[in-house]
């Protein structure tokens, strides 16, 4: 089968789980090409798997100091060439548009007719899951930024609804999980300045804090340590912490409860998704949400209980199986195997 794959390149959640499909389905057999927008190509990292690929403008969403900007985002968006990309677009021979909230792809597959998947957290919002309060231009923006025919959601919890568990890396299967530092923290707040994260965390002394986001260089300052961006480095200290300091994104989150790291989660001001998900991890019990940088919250977090594992499926061996029937009504078939695989725990080696 001859895939389009769009691939959202603001968040490095969407590369992640997006990599993943995309190294199953070309391991079986499918032909892939790839669309990457929404970021400047020097500014991608880690994306060999996804070749041969294109990065396009697409449309990027604007933060400024833990809030959305929807005024800059709006003076950003180049529509003409955002159509002028969606026209002109190759698709022949295409069977199968797959988009991880890429809205070039996803418009191109509506205006040429093209079958379409949704791959992806923003698509598990069509169904019955916690949403949070939000105005009508946040919750049409989420359910219409890059819409599809067919959608493979993916949330912490199935809600009881066709939606599938989060994608986990590969190496968090593959590799044997080292002791775990009760007194190690992750911290990943690309959103907020550098100087706001010191000064939430330093008077912490007695915990170590491994801080990644807006860091450029490795440095260590007593017990601040910053890190630059390393997929691998970041994965090892998620595995070795005890716990995470995050945004509301969501792939993040599925990977620290996949091995059982308690959370804690600062949602994007004006994001009603990162509000959303703040809101469903509450709701489960499996951690604590804050709405801006609370040394009170934090301070009660880190002597909270540790969290227990919930050793998540191989998400993309169900989607793939899907996506391969072409038996498109049967979506909660698969959905509801992935979380029958989760609930016994069969995390195979």
């Amino acid at each position: 089968m001859k895939i389009l794959f769009g691939v959202q390149g603001t968040g490095n959640g969407h590369i992640s789980r997006s990599r993943e499909l995309v190294r199953k389905l070309k391991e079986d057999g499918h032909e892939l090409e790839v669309i990457i927008s929404g970021r400047r190509e020097e500014e991608l990292r880690e994306i060999e798997v996804f070749a041969p690929y294109k990065v396009l403008k697409g449309f990027t969403l604007v933060t400024r100091r833990g809030k959305m900007s929807y005024m800059e985002t709006m003076f950003q968006l180049d529509f003409a060439r955002l159509m002028t990309d969606v026209l002109t677009l190759d698709t022949t021979g295409v069977d199968l548009v797959i988009t991880d909230f890429e809205p070039v792809t996803s418009m191109a597959a509506r205006i040429k007719g093209l079958v379409s998947v949704g791959f992806g957290h923003q698509y598990a919002f069509p169904y019955h899951v916690p949403v949070a309060r939000g105005s009508l231009f946040e919750k049409y923006t989420l359910l219409n930024f890059a819409p599809a025919r067919y959608n493979a959601g993916l949330h912490w919890d199935h809600f009881n609804q066709p939606i599938f568990p989060p994608v986990i890396p590969e190496m968090l299967y593959k590799t044997a999980r080292p002791r775990e530092d009760a007194q190690k923290i992750l911290v990943y707040l690309p959103f907020e300045e550098v100087e706001d994260i010191e000064a939430f965390l330093r008077p912490f002394g007695s915990f170590n804090f491994f801080i990644y986001g807006k860091v450029t260089e490795d440095r260590d300052e007593g017990h601040l340590s910053y890190r630059a961006y390393s997929r691998e480095g970041f994965l090892r200290d998620l595995m070795e912490c005890s716990g995470v300091v995050c945004n509301a994104g969501f792939e993040l989150p599925g990977e620290a409860l996949h091995l059982g790291k308690k959370m804690l989660l600062r949602p994007l001001d004006g994001q009603i998704e990162q509000d959303s998900n703040a809101l469903a991890m509450v709701q489960l019990g499996y951690g604590m949400s804050m709405h801006q940088l609370d040394a009170g919250v934090l301070k009660e977090w880190l002597v909270s209980p540790p969290g227990n594992p919930l050793n998540y499926a191989r998400t993309v061996d169900y989607i793939a199986e899907w996506i391969e029937s072409g038996c498109w009504d049967d979506l909660k078939v698969f959905a509801d195997a992935s979380w029958r695989d989760h609930f016994h725990g069969k995390v195979s080696s």
